[in-house]
């Protein structure tokens, strides 16, 4: 039977991470307790209507307080070797990146609280979101209490930066990897032994929330964009933007919708402003889930132009590429990291190389002298998103992996109390190497 799960993710809630609050909903259906506990409670104007029950559940735990503190001296009188062992490996495989090192160094008097509240709830698996602080969190907490984790690797958590990555794969119980691109880079960057940890489970969607076009668009109206994605540089906004102004150089009628917020809102909208495209270019502001839906319902071409930043930061698969999928609309997207596993180009989308503008134009145009294929793309996109990015699917797929090592678990003899000593836990784990 199912148990008492834990969730730790960086900040709740947050608006472009929408996907785990759908996953930890369906495996709530699925009859898991679910239990949150993000590192960071934060306030946002908007919010999904889903979100909310959750923020109110959802455990705030401030990031100093005298309780925290007092958890760690506790812990400390209690099994002072093995305490020093779990720091002195965090100081030591975090010491590459200052930025790491400091946020890790910050994070431990936290997450020992959090294992304390985690005894007393019986929480019996644990399951991070992230592979940096969230699954560094989750890597501590099991050190002192014994209780399994795994965490879900994405995107800018495993190329960017990799501080202490093989120590928190190799305890894991296994690693979620969001697509096959991202098992393949674990594996040449950490070692091949990775692979028989990791297992694929893509994020999903619920395909029947979108309303799906039936018909292809008439060739007599503009061509309808949208792009979604947080304003930053690793999402590439500024090529669409070049596009656009190339297509109305072309001719061709369009409007152009960017749903989203971020640090490059005022860059984006002056350059809108400078090549003259404020008739025919927007920028939406980040806007609730329902909103998304009804903005892609009325779409004729969805546009994903991200980019590899200069230090590595680039997307996994977005969730917003299988949204427009679901609502039956054509795709045009960039071709790095796993997005070619969902986007194949002529068959359930067109790709092009990053940061070409041009590239991007000329296959937006293609999409508009082409309802027809187009729409025959798109129809074979949605397919694929309700046969392998299905949340019902993949939440299914990683409560089976869940159920599986918490069975090993419990057959262990390994159960969580309200008042389980330390030095008793630390005992039945594996050593600090």
């Amino acid at each position: 039977m199912p148990g008492k799960i834990a969730y730790i993710m960086s900040r709740f809630p947050h608006l472009p991470e929408t996907f785990i609050l759908r996953e930890m909903i369906a495996l709530r259906q699925l009859g898991w307790d679910v239990h949150l506990f993000p590192l960071i409670i934060q306030k946002q104007k908007v919010i999904h209507a889903e979100a909310q029950e959750w923020v109110e559940r959802a455990h705030r735990i401030p990031l100093v307080s005298l309780l925290s503190f007092w958890f760690l001296f506790r812990e400390f009188i209690q099994n002072p070797t093995g305490f020093f062992q779990i720091l002195i490996k965090i100081i030591r495989e975090n010491r590459s990146s200052i930025k790491f090192l400091i946020r890790a160094v910050i994070i431990v008097p936290k997450a020992v609280y959090i294992a304390h509240l985690m005894r007393r709830e019986r929480i019996e698996y644990i399951h991070a979101h992230y592979a940096t602080h969230p699954a560094l969190a989750a890597w501590i907490i099991h050190q002192i209490t014994g209780i399994p984790y795994s965490f879900t690797a994405h995107a800018h958590d495993i190329f960017v930066d990799r501080a202490m990555l093989a120590s928190k794969i190799k305890d894991a119980a296994f690693v979620a990897a969001i697509s096959e691109f991202n098992r393949t880079f674990l594996a040449e960057k950490i070692g091949d032994w990775v692979r028989s940890k990791i297992e694929v489970v893509h994020c999903g969607i619920q395909p029947q929330y979108y309303i799906s076009r039936t018909n292809p668009r008439n060739p007599d109206e503009s061509l309808q964009i949208v792009s979604i994605g947080s304003l930053q540089p690793y999402k590439g906004q500024k090529h669409l933007i070049a596009s656009c102004a190339i297509l109305k150089e072309r001719g061709i009628p369009f409007r152009c919708q960017i749903i989203g917020g971020g640090e490059l809102k005022d860059e984006i909208n002056n350059q809108i402003a400078g090549l003259g495209l404020k008739d025919c270019v927007s920028l939406t502001g980040p806007l609730p889930q329902h909103e998304v839906a009804s903005r892609l319902a009325g779409a004729h071409c969805y546009v994903q132009p991200s980019v590899i930043t200069p230090s590595g930061k680039m997307e996994g698969i977005p969730v917003a590429l299988m949204e427009a999928l679901a609502s039956g609309v054509p795709v045009v997207a960039t071709r790095i990291s796993g997005i070619p596993e969902l986007v194949k180009d002529g068959h359930t989308g067109w790709l092009v190389e990053p940061e070409d503008s041009t590239a991007l134009a000329d296959a937006i145009e293609r999409v508009y002298r082409n309802p027809q294929l187009a729409h025959q793309l798109a129809q074979r996109g949605r397919l694929l998103v309700e046969t392998e990015y299905n949340q019902e699917t993949s939440a299914r797929r990683l409560a089976d992996l869940f159920y599986r090592h918490l069975s090993i678990s419990r057959d262990g003899k390994f159960v969580p109390t309200g008042d389980m000593n330390p030095s008793e836990t630390m005992g039945r784990i594996s050593p600090i190497g």
